[in-house]
């Protein structure tokens, strides 16, 4: 665009924030690139020291694919209340290269690390597919909709 067009702006629009109730923890299920808006949520609320238990379940294929995975293990390292569950979903992992969880998310994978489930914000994001996925199964499980906050990154 040349210098000085007019243009309009909009946004940015969603509920992709920490929620304010600090009793209440904050699951995050993130599905590849999907992991962009929690990496600011949780490096923000690593340095503000919030109080929230958070917990981020991170699905990829490879670690080669996990983006940020070094930073958001020295959040983990940096923040008591923070807990990252990485898990590899690619048959050609060898045990070498990861030795961490390899299921895809599930409600039975969240139980194992989460002890309040019924009174956890939940935030998916990911492939259309993922997202639909989860908030399914946070369904099924008895998680009320307006405990899930979901964007879906699609066309990458």
């Amino acid at each position: 665009m040349p210098v000085g067009t007019e243009m309009s702006i909009d946004g940015p629009f969603g509920n992709m924030t920490l929620h304010s109730d600090e009793k209440r923890p904050a699951v995050f299920l993130a599905g590849g690139i999907g992991i962009t808006p929690f990496r600011s949520i949780i490096l923000q609320a690593v340095e503000e020291k919030k109080p929230h238990r958070l917990f981020l379940f991170f699905s990829n294929r490879t670690p080669r694919d996990g983006a940020f995975l070094d930073e958001l293990k020295k959040a983990e390292a940096a923040h008591t209340n923070f807990t990252l569950v990485t898990t590899m979903t690619g048959k050609d992992v060898s045990d070498d290269e990861w030795n961490g969880e390899r299921e895809h998310i599930s409600f039975t994978m969240i139980r194992r690390y989460v002890k309040d489930l019924s009174h956890a914000v939940y935030y998916c994001a990911g492939p259309a597919a993922m997202v639909a996925a989860m908030r399914a199964m946070l369904n099924e499980s008895s998680v009320n909709d307006d405990d899930i906050r979901s964007e879906e990154f699609s066309g990458y």
